[in-house]
């Protein structure tokens, strides 16, 4: 039944949980949904650690988060396992390993992104990651859009997005406002533990402090400065973006390009790719983007300064998260206005990742794409004289592997990498 606890028989000692997590850390390559299933593997039919219904629970309260769901549920199972301490081993391990190495590879693009070889290898991996999240597309659509209101969500927000770059955040709370208001009429259902406000206030506010202190302390310190931007940046970006990575992308793109300018959206597309081949989380990717911004201000030292601000900014909020919910994941399904809320929201992140995949077409298979006022509408619109190919081509190759063959992510990557290898050597 929900909440029931473990016995302990199925209940590990903290060493044992941080050898399995560390385990889950290296293996956890694929992207979310690999993630999870990996997760479910080893806590429900491994180790006993949950019962079916419990990861389904956690599961559904975890995809419903802004942040990296996969990352959030070895949290929530490390809590549940070991209190704080577990869920903190829990979901650091989840990410370290893929931090580790996602700065090393950031650290090689840094250095060597501009040669020709390589910008070769990286046009093969853009036109994958063109697949790719349209693959995810498909997958999120799937799950979220399955009643003509979330097809309606869907399709403002992709109007609202692409067509009058209305902000991120407030597509997100209509979303949110629209599903509380239609969620009405049901009756709550009955949850074993009952919602604490002064309980659940105190973990906010103490891991908010977490999260935030060190933030403020380095704007006290340094001021107006690009690890200032990068932190503020990134800890909004942590609040507002439901949906996962993907999501994620289609708010950070086109600020970190076109309000910012600390990317292009070639060098955006690179970092997604080097995400996708790595273990973690795939929102890693933002680890990049913070570590290449301050590289290109101030050099090796600043670089891993952003990374780490990145990281931190990224991820501190997923515990506070999972640390103030995890009591409650029982009243939160039960309640159908905010249940309706978190749906909306998901179906609207369709829009959002439509919203990208073409903003990502676009400045891939194109040089120049400009922006066209039409009332008060903003068109991207591009130079067809600029049209590449060879995108185009390894997409459609990539596209092939990934819907028709059922290739994994890394090798429909190696082999778009590859084939923009070839294409550099066969035609320069």
């Amino acid at each position: 039944m929900i909440g029931e606890r473990m016995s302990d028989a199925t209940h590990p000692t903290f060493a044992e949980a941080v050898r399995a997590w560390a385990a889950i850390g290296v293996l956890s390559f694929g992207g979310p949904t690999a993630q999870i299933a990996l997760l479910h593997r080893v806590v429900v039919d491994e180790k006993g650690w949950l019962t079916e219904r419990q990861y389904l629970n956690a599961l559904g309260f975890c995809m419903l988060l802004p942040g990296p769901e996969a990352m959030q549920l070895a949290t929530y199972v490390g809590w549940r396992l070991h209190g704080v301490l577990g869920g903190l081993a829990a979901g650091l391990l989840f990410v370290m390993p893929g931090a580790l190495v996602v700065l090393g590879l950031g650290l090689l693009y840094g250095y060597l992104g501009d040669t020709p070889a390589l910008g070769a290898v990286f046009l093969g991996v853009k036109a994958a990651v063109l697949a790719i999240v349209l693959e995810a597309l498909a997958r999120v659509a799937r799950r979220a859009l399955n009643s003509a209101d979330h097809w309606a969500l869907a399709i403002f927000a992709f109007v609202a997005l692409y067509l009058f770059q209305a902000p991120f955040p407030l597509v997100v709370i209509a979303a949110a406002g629209w599903g509380f208001w239609r969620g009405g009429g049901a009756e709550a259902e009955a949850a074993n533990t009952p919602f604490a406000v002064g309980r659940a206030g105190r973990t906010a506010a103490i891991w908010a402090a977490v999260w935030l202190g060190p933030l403020v302390a380095l704007w006290l310190v340094v001021g107006d400065h690009i690890l200032v931007d990068v932190a503020a940046f990134f800890s909004k970006l942590a609040v507002v973006t439901f949906g996962g990575a993907y999501a994620v992308l289609a708010y950070m793109a086109q600020d970190v390009v076109n309000a910012h300018g600390w990317l292009t959206a070639g060098e955006m597309m690179d970092g997604l790719g080097l995400a996708e081949t790595t273990p973690g989380p795939l929102i890693l990717v933002t680890e990049f983007v913070g570590f290449l911004a301050a590289f290109k201000a101030g050099g090796f030292w600043l670089g891993l300064a952003g990374a780490a601000v990145t990281l931190w900014a990224t991820f501190a909020p997923c515990f506070l998260w999972i640390f103030v919910g995890a009591p409650y994941i029982d009243w939160i399904s039960g309640r159908p206005r905010l249940r309706g809320a978190l749906n909306a929201i998901t179906a609207a992140v369709v829009g959002v990742i439509l919203s990208l995949s073409l903003w990502f077409a676009l400045n891939v298979m194109f040089a120049v794409v400009e922006t066209e006022n039409v009332g008060p509408m903003q068109v991207w619109t591009p130079d067809l004289t600029t049209f590449d190919w060879r995108v185009a081509a390894l997409a459609l190759l990539a596209g092939a592997a990934l819907f028709g063959l059922k290739w994994s992510v890394a090798r429909v990557l190696a082999l778009a990498a590859l084939g923009g290898a070839g294409l550099y050597l066969a035609v320069g």
